[in-house]
């Protein structure tokens, strides 16, 4: 099985080339790229290989924009120090999202997922299994869907944090500093615990689908509440219920009554995401 890293750091690239054989050894790291410039000009003069695994932030730029310049039909494991990118990973061919330091085991489990839907044989020298898989390989294409549709089911990645735009630079803004967000001219405005306003052009739907629904529920048209900020609940009027948050809000947030129950289940199921 052949592979490829992308790496701009030499030390990274070399690092990582000895756990993917320790992982397993029928690997062949057949060419280490530093930048974009060197990818595109190999992925243009060669055949695709089995697998890539390519870091985000390269010497000359974000390696998302090679998948702009060559075709990459080859399933690729993104090895990174952000875990903010791993959204715009399931664009592309991604299959798995490692964050530096890479953990062997991660790798493994990384490599395992890989094995298993192309049909590739195993050589796993950490606990010694040697695999001889039934699934018959697949083209490219099949076998990239198979694996983004087990990777998203069994690993969601949401937000950790946002960078808020202000005038002429960015502000990082923690998900776990948020008390809730609110649709104002369909405009979201953050407020945070310590009743700080920020500003964002996303929708509410969009900023909904990039956080963790254990840690916020979308309570109406206009509020995304987080678990943290919640002080009470009270009874409404018809059944309803009116969430009442520890720092002010510009209206009473009310809960349908078709939606009590589902309200009630993530107040007290509450569970943190793997990352």
């Amino acid at each position: 099985m052949k592979a490829v890293i992308i790496e701009d750091e030499v030390v990274a690239a070399q690092s990582l080339q000895r756990l993917i054989v320790l992982v397993n050894g029928d690997i062949e790291v057949v060419a280490l790229l530093k930048s974009i410039e060197e990818s595109v000009e190999w992925f243009s003069t060669h055949a695709n290989p089995d697998l890539v695994f390519m870091d985000i932030h390269l010497s000359d730029g974000s390696a998302f924009s090679i998948f702009d310049k060559v075709r990459i039909e080859s399933p690729v494991i993104f090895t990174t120090a952000y875990d903010e990118y791993a959204l715009k990973a399931f664009d592309v061919n991604s299959i798995d999202y490692l964050l530096k330091p890479i953990n062997i085991k991660d790798l493994e489990r990384a490599i395992r997922k890989y094995s298993f839907f192309s049909g590739v044989k195993t050589d796993n020298k950490i606990d010694g299994l040697n695999r001889s898989l039934s699934v018959v390989r697949a083209g490219n294409e099949d076998l990239i869907a198979n694996m983004l549709s087990m990777f998203q089911k069994e690993f969601k990645v949401y937000k950790s944090n946002f960078l808020i735009p202000n005038k002429d630079k960015y502000i990082p803004l923690s998900v776990n500093d948020i008390a809730y967000i609110y649709s104002e001219n369909k405009i979201a405005r953050i407020v945070t615990i310590e009743s700080r306003i920020f500003y964002d052009n996303n929708s509410l739907d969009e900023m909904q689908r990039q956080l963790d629904p254990s840690m916020f529920f979308r309570a109406n048209r206009q509020f995304i509440i987080s678990h943290q900020a919640v002080k009470d609940i009270s009874v409404w009027f018809d059944s309803k219920l009116s969430v009442n948050l520890t720092v002010a809000v510009p209206e009473k947030i009310i809960v349908s009554r078709a939606r009590v129950s589902e309200l009630k289940d993530w107040y007290s199921s509450k569970k943190r995401s793997a990352l």
